[in-house]
């Protein structure tokens, strides 16, 4: 017996240990509230000291930059797990458990490789855990504790956003027309901006009084002054315009967050009066302003013939004697590239009969459209049988393709009209307010 003992002793002692190949894994947290943390090169340059002081086997360093807030946004982190799933790493090496997961989702998969026998070790610069229950019980208090830590950062930095909302201040970056204060101590207060705060007013002051359309900003603020925005120096876009001309900030008024319904009075000094405001949204709905985000047909399908811009639309409506109200849509160049560029406008109307007179001469891409129309047969034929009972069947190689692009442009949607257009091979222009083909 005692011989028997000696011997299995023996074989275990001479059994072979499994060697641990490790993963360095260094993550900088994309948090603004973990500044104090190591960077990347510093998280390596610590953990190498480290392994060679312990005699540890590095195979491979992999480095990232995403936040563990949330399960599954980190792509290297994943590739990781897969790696160590497939058997090329059974150990981890990273600075400190939060490294790894502040989130239930990546936590469980970690212990789930442990529980697999996939992962074997995982070490910090003080502390290891290996597959045994109060190691691993450890690990996940420690990264329950982060996930804590960062829930209760996220309630503590919005009731302070919001406290400071109540205070008159606007958390975020400062519209244009103001700068925010750098002072620490004064944080989300802002400043007049004595460089383009003026020009701002102009801004408002040329809609409500003088009629201004958005284009004719557009070209006033690009061209004659070469305005252009106190962070990353760009001129403004359209969209951006519109979005200043419909900013309450400017008057002392902002809702925070957006679309809460939750509005404040505004510690900041008011650029325009409310009077003014309001007449510039007069300006708006009586659509002297083209309606921002607003699709139309045909846009973003054309050029101008005559300076290369694209070309816009605008919408107008106009009300009769009898009550009445009629929609006009017309379109032009943006004169993006030429600020006196003649181009002209043409309704909307009188473009599609323009289209249909084009037809004949059209390159069209007859397969997508002649699959576009055995669909919609396909579909129709299956509601005859179903209502009708008929088994009657059409031949879409006897379809008339010119025939069914002139009924799209006159009884089609938005967004079939720009689907046919898709299918041209010839480059549509527009100048003087007549349509021309381009190869």
């Amino acid at each position: 017996m005692e011989t028997y003992m000696s011997a299995r002793i023996g074989k275990e002692i001479l059994a072979p240990i499994q060697k641990i190949k490790y993963v360095l894994y260094a993550r900088k947290s994309t948090e603004s509230e973990e500044r104090q943390v190591l960077s990347i090169d510093s998280q390596v340059k610590e953990m190498l000291s480290l392994a060679e002081k312990e005699g540890l086997d590095v195979v491979e360093i992999r480095r990232e930059s995403h936040s563990a807030k949330e399960s599954g946004q980190r792509p290297v982190y994943k590739e990781i797990l897969e790696d160590v799933r497939h058997g090329r790493f059974n150990g981890i090496l990273t600075w400190a458990p939060d490294r790894l997961s502040r989130n239930a989702g990546d936590l469980g998969s970690i212990v789930d490789l442990m529980d697999q026998q996939f992962l074997l070790e995982i070490r910090t610069y003080g502390q290891h855990f290996k597959n045994s229950p109060n190691e691993k019980f450890l690990l996940m208090i420690l990264c329950s504790q982060a996930k804590l830590e960062n829930d209760n950062k996220s309630v503590n930095v919005k009731r302070g956003l919001r406290t400071r909302a109540e205070m008159g201040l606007r958390p975020g970056v400062a519209p244009t027309g103001y700068l925010n204060q750098k002072m620490t101590d004064r944080k989300c207060e802002v400043l007049i901006d004595p460089e383009r705060a003026s020009t701002i007013k102009k801004m408002f002051e040329k809609v409500a009084y003088e009629k201004c359309s958005g284009r004719k900003i557009y070209n006033w603020l690009r061209f004659d002054l070469n305005f252009r925005t106190a962070v990353g120096k760009k001129h403004l876009s359209l969209g951006n315009l519109y979005k200043i001309l419909d900013n309450p900030f400017y008057y002392g008024v902002f809702e925070y967050p957006k679309k809460s319904g939750n509005w404040y009075t505004g510690k900041h000094e008011p650029l325009i009066t409310k009077e003014l405001f309001d007449l510039v949204q007069e300006q708006i709905k009586s659509n002297v302003l083209r309606v921002e985000n607003k699709e139309f047909a045909f846009t973003k399908m054309m050029t101008c013939g005559l300076c290369g811009s694209g070309i816009t639309a605008d919408e107008k409506f106009k009300k009769q004697q009898n009550g009445n109200v009629h929609r006009y849509v017309y379109y032009g160049c943006t004169k993006a590239k030429g600020e006196h560029c003649k181009c002209g406008y043409t309704e909307e109307k009188e473009l599609i009969k323009q289209f249909e007179l084009l037809l004949e001469d059209i390159s069209i891409n007859e397969f997508e459209v002649k699959e576009k129309i055995k669909n919609d047969i396909e579909r129709f034929t299956k509601f005859q049988r179903f209502l009708l009972g008929t088994k009657e069947k059409i031949n879409v190689s006897n379809v008339d393709i010119q025939g069914y692009a002139k009924f799209i442009l006159k009884e089609g949607s938005d967004i079939e009209k720009r689907e046919l257009l898709g299918c041209l091979k010839s480059k549509i222009c527009l100048a003087n307010k007549k349509l021309s083909l381009t190869s």
